[in-house]
Parts: C-alpha cells; sequence; structure tokens
C-alpha cells in the first residue's frame, strides 16, 4: 500500500520485514534516522528476535556486524561519509571472508572541508573493497533493493551496499509501497550462511593466507562478483512478481533507442536528467539516459548494448578522482569499444550543489553539438576559482 513515507523510514521498515537478527549502529548524518526507526521498532517488539546494537564507532559497527554474520546471524548496518571511510580496513575484511551483510550508505560527500550534503564520494572511495554496490533512483527503489540485497548477499555470501542520496532520498517525503512482511517472508528465505562460527565444530575463519594461494582467494572473490550480474535480473523478476511492480536490478534506459548523445548517471539525478531530456527531445535532440543500479560489480556487456546506438556519451559524475577525472567514465572507457564514442565528463552536484534542468539543458545540447570538451565542471564558480587563487598567493 502508498504511503506518504521519508526515505529513511521507508528502508528501516523494509529492512525489519527482512527480520536482521543483529542490527549495528553509530549514528552519522545523514543515515542516522535509519538506525533512529530501527532501534525504535526493536524496542516495540514490532522489530522481534533482533539485538540492536550500539557501539562507539563506525569501524565497531561493521566489526560487530562481521563477528555477528560470521556467527550465523542476519546482520545489517547502515553509514555514511567519513563512517563508511572508518570502516575501511573492516569492509575488506566482511568481503575477504564472504559474509552476506548489508549496509546503506546514505550518500554524503567527504571532506576536509566538512560537507554533510550529497555526492557520491564516499561509496565511490570503497569502490574496490569487494562489496557489491547498488544505487537507488528514488525511496521506492532504495526500499526495493535491501529485500533484493538480503536475497543476493545471502546467495552468493558476498556483502551488498545499498547506496541512496544523502537527505536528497534519505529524508524526502514521498509515496512508498513498503513491501510487506509476507510478501518479503515468500521472496526471501531464512538465512542458512555457507560458514559459521560453532563451539561445538570449532574452524578458523580468515586465517593467514601465503602467496601460494591469495591470488587464487582473490580471483575466486572476482567471479562471485560477477556471479551477481546473471542473479540479478532473475531475482528482481522474482521480487518484481512478488511485490507487482517492476524492480531495476542493473540498468536502464530511458530514450535511448534512437539516440545519438546517452547521458550515463547513478542515482536520484536520474530524475532531473530525464526530465531535462524530454525537454531536448521536443526541441528536436536525440538524447537519451542510461541509469546505472548496479555499479559493483559494473555491467560491462549491458552498458555496451545499451550503449552501441549513441555516438556520444556523457557521464555525469557525483564524485571523482582527483589529478584523473572521472570515475565512472573510466569504467565506461575500459568497457566500450575504442573509438566509437565520444567519452565526455560531466563533474555535478558535488557537496550538495543542485543539478538544474537548466544547467543540464546547456551542457547536454553542448554535447549533442560537438561542443563539450572532455572533462566539465558544472557551474563552476570563476569568482570562487579567483578569490582562492588570490588567498593561495
Amino acid at each position: 500500500m502508498l504511503s506518504q513515507i521519508e526515505g529513511s523510514r521507508a528502508v528501516a521498515e523494509t529492512v525489519a520485514r527482512c527480520r536482521p537478527q543483529v542490527v549495528c549502529a553509530y549514528p552519522i548524518s545523514p543515515q542516522t534516522h535509519i538506525v533512529e526507526a530501527l532501534s525504535a521498532l526493536v524496542k516495540s517488539g514490532r522489530l522481534d528476535s533482533c539485538e540492536f546494537v550500539n557501539v562507539e564507532s563506525e569501524f565497531a559497527a561493521m566489526s560487530v556486524a562481521i563477528g555477528a554474520s560470521a556467527a550465523g546471524a542476519r546482520a545489517y548496518t547502515a553509514t555514511a561519509s567519513q563512517g563508511l571511510l572508518f570502516m575501511a580496513e573492516a569492509l575488506y575484511n566482511a568481503s575477504g571472508l564472504g559474509l552476506p551483510i548489508v549496509m546503506t550508505v546514505a550518500n554524503r560527500a567527504i571532506g576536509a572541508p566538512i560537507n554533510i550534503w550529497n555526492d557520491h564520494s564516499d561509496a565511490m572511495s570503497q569502490r574496490d573493497s569487494g562489496w557489491i554496490q547498488l544505487y537507488a533512483e528514488d525511496n521506492q527503489a532504495a526500499a526495493d533493493l535491501h529485500v533484493l540485497a538480503f536475497r543476493l548477499a545471502e546467495e552468493l555470501s558476498t556483502p551488498v551496499m545499498v547506496c541512496m542520496d544523502g537527505f536528497v532520498l534519505t529524508h524526502a517525503v514521498e509515496a512508498v509501497d513498503v513491501p510487506d512482511r509476507a510478501a518479503v517472508d515468500r521472496y526471501l528465505p531464512p538465512f542458512a550462511p555457507r560458514q559459521v562460527l560453532d563451539p561445538d565444530a570449532p574452524v578458523t575463519i580468515g586465517a593467514m593466507v601465503g602467496p601460494e594461494a591469495f591470488t587464487e582467494v582473490r580471483y575466486l572473490a572476482h567471479t562471485n562478483q560477477l556471479a551477481a550480474l546473471d542473479r540479478l535480473p532473475e531475482l528482481a523478476r522474482e521480487l518484481a512478481a512478488t511485490v507487482g511492480r517492476p524492480i531495476t536490478p542493473v540498468l536502464s534506459g530511458y530514450r535511448c533507442e534512437d539516440a545519438e548523445t546517452v547521458v550515463v548517471a547513478l542515482g536520484s539525478v536520474l530524475g532531473t536528467l530525464k526530465e531535462t531530456v524530454d525537454e531536448l527531445r521536443a526541441a528536436g535532440t536525440p538524447i537519451g539516459v542510461l541509469g546505472l543500479t548496479a555499479f559493483r560489480p559494473f555491467p560491462v556487456a549491458a552498458v555496451t548494448e545499451a550503449l552501441g546506438g549513441a555516438s556520444r556519451v556523457v557521464v555525469l559524475e557525483r564524485a571523482f578522482a582527483v589529478g584523473v577525472g572521472g570515475i565512472v567514465t573510466a569504467d565506461l572507457a575500459a568497457a566500450l569499444p575504442r573509438g566509437d564514442h565520444h567519452l565526455h565528463t560531466v563533474v555535478a552536484g558535488l557537496g550538495g550543489r543542485p543539478v538544474t534542468r537548466e544547467s543540464l539543458r546547456e551542457v547536454l545540447a553542448a554535447a549533442s553539438a560537438g561542443r563539450l570538451p572532455p572533462l566539465t565542471f558544472l557551474d563552476l564558480d570563476e569568482r570562487l576559482l579567483r578569490a582562492g587563487a588570490e588567498v593561495a598567493s
């Protein structure tokens, strides 16, 4: 049933219906509302058979999740920004041990300077940590992707991040159909871990591996992630049949069929992009949008097929690699046949700066006309740059 609900609350209600047995919590904006809501659900008894663990840091939150998952419990946590960075060592441990932890990342910029608003710098910084990364376009997708994430994580025994834009989605109130518990129970079986720490059957998990086998460990992790690309569409179709609405597990195209220019993006900016593309289409510009849900593993074959008919690809980046350029752009450049596409990076919305239709119209019109440089910073304030240069000198 559709209800007007804050995005964080919708995620908390959905996670509760997935019946986690351990929830580890340390507050950091803009994810705090999620774990606050889960704590209230545990305290009220609506989320029963769950231990809510308050910890002293984000590193501790992931460490508790690792211990809980290794002991056979369905484990969940949430974080953002510097909190995700504080978890970095433990993130690699969770994926290296093959533990099916699910975590919400409420995407937020990384300081310094301190900035609590949205971009994708946090999750992108951990793209090589071995976690599957799924990005939500809106709050309905954010809720549904958590159900999918638990199923996928537990089938493949690998951790999954569900990334949703901080404040833009987490604090937005909109109509969401939170999956009901009966539907989730039909879709998500009880957790049956592949490996369990049991005093009655002692084993060692995470022992030292030397040069003779470490490459093979990483190879297996890689092939396990690639297996997710095969399972995601199948699991999404099953979830869609269960909840009665479409689920986008890998990517989605919008008006791409005859597009000469295609804009690639992740997250909530897709809504603004689609409106902008509608306006440009009305003016006769053949342009489309390709939205990525799965960023890790990167869907090379699906992206190549989706962009096959385009001559120009514009990547709207909500984060970038200082000294290099676009992060998603680099993956696309590696995936696409050389010389078949003109590839452009547009860095936009860093630190929560609004990405407006007016600015997008201008830059996308330039791209379609062949006037866009390889790297553009949307709405770059030259006055601030000059002032900064004067201070530095």
